[in-house]
């Protein structure tokens, strides 16, 4: 009896032993996966920030944030039309990531390590920064203008965001300049275009997409400071999932499918970026 009982004990252990180097070896089912099997992928993203996500006159999603969310799906099904978009506040894109209610969030996300502490990011698709938008035919045509200017003892308004920050942004970005603070955005172009400031200082996606648009209107001054890097953001518990879409985007901005990117960036920001590097990657290339 007690020989029996041995051996059902040592039987019963070696089904567990096995079944957990099965399980050890055996692929998890990952998002990646999931959304294979779906075929389509749901992204999480805006309406109304031009030139990033927004609704055009079809009713169809349009910007460089959609761009990238359908060179992704590209990838995946050969399909860029095989996506899904999900409209969400700010607020909702970390809450929606992490609830599985997307599969990724395009929605010009800036990469901070409050935020990489919940949610897993993409390698950077852009570089945002603060730029200083002219008004075309107006009084400066260039940063260096501006600078010569207060240093001739002129005065130089630059209208901004009104922000704790926004005094010494004008600083750093024109010193001896004086600041013109304003509620929103739109009432900072205004006053630009009013000619009551001689420059305003917006994100540079938005000036590069201003200038390209209507060049007849807007100037680039040629100046910007503060990088922030966008990223995608990803529940961080799928590094299967993480490192796919990793992949897409690098070879998308340093790759074989450079030129889905390079499309991209022009159609948004009137630019062409500059091609990857042949030999050294591009990545690890010193300038």
């Amino acid at each position: 009896m007690k020989k029996g009982l041995a051996i059902v004990l040592v039987v019963t252990l070696l089904v567990g032993i096995c079944s957990v180097a099965f399980a050890a070896v055996t692929p998890y089912k990952s998002k990646l996966h999931e959304v294979l099997e779906r075929g389509y992928l749901i992204v999480g993203t805006g309406s109304t920030n031009v030139p990033w996500h927004s609704i055009n006159e079809k009713g169809e999603y349009e910007g460089f944030d959609i761009e990238m969310a359908r060179i992704l799906a590209l990838g995946l099904f050969g399909d860029a039309s095989k996506v899904q978009f999900v409209e969400q506040a700010s607020d909702q894109r970390i809450p929606n990531t992490l609830a599985d209610k997307v599969d990724i969030t395009f929605q010009f996300m800036t990469i901070n390590p409050t935020r990489a502490q919940q949610v897993a990011f993409s390698i950077p698709y852009y570089t945002e920064g603060i730029g200083l938008i002219l008004k075309t035919g107006g009084k400066y045509k260039n940063y260096d203008e501006l600078v010569a200017a207060v240093a001739a003892g002129q005065t130089v308004t630059i209208a901004i965001l009104q922000n704790a920050d926004a005094t010494a942004n004008v600083q750093r970005m024109v010193a001896g300049s004086k600041d013109d603070q304003y509620e929103s955005q739109g009432l900072v172009y205004q006053a630009v275009d009013s000619g009551r400031a001689d420059a305003g200082a917006v994100d540079l996606s938005s000036i590069k997409w201003l200038a390209s648009k209507n060049p007849e209107k807007y100037t680039d001054s040629g100046f910007a400071f503060n990088p922030q890097n966008y990223g995608a953001a990803m529940n961080p518990y799928d590094q299967v999932w993480i490192n796919y879409v990793n992949q897409v985007l690098l070879d998308c901005m340093t790759g074989a499918t450079y030129p889905l990117y390079t499309a991209a960036y022009e159609k948004w920001f009137g630019e062409t970026p500059t091609a990857p590097n042949i030999g050294m990657p591009s990545m690890f290339r010193a300038k």
